[in-house]
């Protein structure tokens, strides 16, 4: 069965699964592709609510897989996206405090997220914070990130 990495943008979901799997699969690449169209359409035309809808769709498609997965960090906004995680092999939330994540978000210039282009510090901290309780809801491991290669943390992961 899959294994899932989840945690708010930032926290390297995507950059820890394709160190873990060169066949590992980024959700929001997997929907920009299968849908032909780029994360920051949606949110630029108001249409976050298809694009939920969407990725709570791949995530039903991907759960049966043997797929290391990277998921969104809003994967968990929705009850449904969190029952479906909850039958996953493995759901490991990548945890890192709000201040180190921001300066990350604030130096990644190469990747255009579009909540953190639109949202005020404060804002982006109080969905943090939302979010935090939701990722633990689901998680099967918690493993924090902070100043920690990939590979420190799949060795975490695989010793647990």
């Amino acid at each position: 069965m899959a294994k899932f990495l989840i945690g708010f943008m930032g926290s390297g979901k995507t950059t820890l699964a394709k160190a873990w799997s060169k066949d590992a699969i980024d959700m929001d690449d997997y929907l920009e592709q299968k849908y032909g169209r780029p994360i920051c359409d949606y949110f630029d035309q108001g249409e976050e609510d298809l694009f939920r809808q969407r990725e709570s769709e791949i995530l039903q498609e991907l759960v049966a897989t043997d797929q290391i997965i990277a998921t969104g960090g809003g994967i968990v906004e929705k009850a449904i996206n969190r029952e479906l995680l909850k039958e996953a092999e493995a759901v490991i939330f990548l945890r890192l405090d709000f201040e180190p994540l921001y300066e990350r978000l604030k130096q990644d210039r190469k990747t255009n997220r579009p909540l953190f282009l639109s949202l005020k510090k404060e804002d982006l901290y109080h969905l943090f914070l939302k979010r935090q309780a939701l990722y633990e809801e689901v998680a099967t491991t918690i493993i924090e990130v902070a100043d920690r290669t990939p590979s420190e943390l799949i060795k975490d992961f695989l010793n647990q």
